[in-house]
């Protein structure tokens, strides 16, 4: 199985090309080639496959083998892959993923190659059923547009936006994103009762409004250095609360992120870089 490694600002996976190979069970092969001790390494496993309403389609597995609906740091890689192998040379381009079909503008450096990509991510969702959060496990919080829940056995409570760009997202925002526990925090959220499908979570410090710090623990695959979604997330939280601007710089632990919730047809635009690393064989 021929496999191409490549990240978005850190956030990684392991791309197989579709239109060439077929997987039988990516689930299972998404968690062996994740493992960062025995497999390949990764946040998980993307595959580039034909579309019938697309240029090329994606699918996305997380380090523990579930399917993701869409991932932004993962589909800007997508498009570089596609273009510069050759299985596409639409630009702009259309790939269709869990969350419908997506357009990305690519920015050719003078060799060809794939510089930066711009995704247009589409409306966000607000609407809590939809998202999906269960409102009857929440209160309303201190903001317009934050809700309170409780965590731990502790009783400690959190205060959470919430927004859907295919996939659920809380954003929580920290006066200091280095003090929060992720590992220990991360996981008993994302596991919450208010969230049946799960969620991903992002604790944001805000510096002013156009420029944001952000921490990731993103479902089913843990601590990341980069949420491609969950920036959307957090630029359009932050307009809701009254904390941002429509158009922020999202500092990742893994890069930066330009992002843009456009007042003119309620899309967010996300721009940000796409690498691949290296080529190689994983045993079929």
């Amino acid at each position: 199985m021929r496999f191409t490694k490549m990240h978005g600002i850190g956030n990684d996976y392991v791309y197989i090309n579709g239109f060439e190979q077929t997987v039988g069970d990516p689930s299972a092969l998404a968690k062996a080639v994740a493992d960062r001790h025995v497999g390949i390494g990764g946040d998980g496993l993307i595959l580039i496959l034909p579309s019938e309403k697309a240029d090329v389609r994606m699918r996305m597995f997380n380090a523990d083998g579930s399917e993701a609906e869409m991932c932004g740091n993962g589909v800007r890689c997508v498009a570089k892959y596609a273009y510069e192998h050759g299985l596409t040379k639409q630009n702009p381009m259309r790939v269709e993923t869990g969350r419908g079909v997506l357009t990305l503008a690519l920015d050719l450096g003078a060799d060809k190659k794939v510089q930066l990509v711009t995704v247009d991510m589409g409306e966000p969702i607000l609407d809590l059923p939809a998202i999906p959060v269960d409102a009857s496990k929440l209160v309303k919080g201190q903001r317009k547009n934050e809700y309170r829940f409780s965590v731990n056995q502790s009783n400690e409570l959190l205060d959470a936006t919430f927004v859907s760009m295919g996939n659920p997202h809380a954003v929580i925002y920290t006066p200091d994103v280095k003090r929060i526990e992720i590992e220990r925090i991360g996981p008993v959220t994302e596991h919450h009762p208010a969230f049946p499908r799960r969620i991903n979570v992002h604790w944001v410090q805000v510096h002013d409004e156009e420029e944001v710090t952000l921490r990731t623990w993103e479902r089913g695959s843990g601590i990341t250095l980069a949420c491609g979604t969950g920036a959307c997330a957090v630029c359009v939280a932050g307009a809701l609360t009254g904390r941002t601007s429509r158009e922020i710089t999202a500092h990742l632990p893994g890069g930066d992120l330009h992002l843009e919730w456009r007042e003119a047809d309620n899309h967010v635009y996300m721009t940000g870089p796409a690498t691949e690393v290296f080529s190689g064989e994983w045993p079929d």
